[in-house]
């Protein structure tokens, strides 16, 4: 598996005018359409963890794992074991958000990631969530140690 270089830029700082906590760590865009929501005109509650899912994986990205290729060539693959999300403030359509990932806890054979999708207009924390994601054989689907050739360039609170 070829390593891509991690991208060193320094990360944008929201301020969290909810909570009063700021975000940092990896921010990923998403534009509200309108096939994301639902009949009272609000982002469809589910759409959440699909934007926090586009975050993780791109956050891995970041720091040069694609899925797929762990998969092929480690045999690893990840998987949502539990989710907490706290839904705060609706997003409309066309809504700019920045959804977050930062791992806050890394385990032998988990990770688990603060996430925070806020709209970039006012700075509102929209929701909130903790995800935690189990490190699987992918030939048979049971827990595996995290490879060490991931761990060593994944460090919580990044």
């Amino acid at each position: 598996m070829k390593k891509i270089p991690i991208n060193k830029t320094p990360v944008t700082r929201i301020s969290n005018k909810i909570s009063h906590r700021s975000v940092t760590g990896f921010l990923w865009p998403v534009r509200i359409y309108y096939e994301d929501t639902d009949a009272g005109g609000v982002v469809y509650y589910a759409n959440y963890l699909k934007y926090m899912e586009r975050a993780r994986t791109e956050y891995l990205r970041q720091h040069g794992f694609e899925q797929d290729e762990l998969k092929r060539e480690l045999g690893v693959i990840f998987a949502v074991r539990s989710v907490q999300v706290d839904y705060l403030l609706p997003a409309r359509f066309n809504d700019l958000l920045h959804v977050s990932a930062s791992i806050i806890k890394h385990g032998r054979a988990s990770l688990t990631f603060e996430q925070d999708v806020i709209r970039q207009a006012d700075n509102a924390l929209l929701c909130r969530g903790e995800i935690k994601v189990a490190s699987l054989d992918a030939a048979n689907f049971r827990v595996c140690t995290i490879p060490e050739s991931i761990t060593k360039y994944i460090n919580p609170g990044e």
